[in-house]
């Protein structure tokens, strides 16, 4: 019995987490890159290149020069698989 519990418990949380992440999803219009665009590695937020507005991030420096020989390419592909790219900070 307890175990059925605790199972109920796990799933209700599990449950619970995916709506908030769905909803914030919705909210946006979309989904946060998570994912480096050129070698799909989970991204490394002190690795960015600013494009148009947008700040892109990346796993390696190496994509991040990859990226620079055809940005619009590659924002457009993100865009366009749902992800809603970051604001690039006002200028000080």
């Amino acid at each position: 019995m307890k175990r059925l519990i605790s199972m109920i418990a796990v799933l209700l949380v599990l449950t619970f987490a995916g709506a908030t992440v769905f909803a914030a999803e919705q909210a946006s219009g979309g989904k946060a890159q998570a994912t480096c665009p050129i070698l799909a590695g989970q991204v490394d937020k002190s690795l960015y290149a600013d494009y148009e507005g947008k700040r892109v991030f990346f796993c390696c420096a190496s994509c991040k020069d990859d990226f620079n020989k055809d940005p619009a390419g590659y924002i457009k592909k993100m865009e366009d698989q749902g992800i809603v790219l970051e604001k690039t900070p006002a200028a000080k």
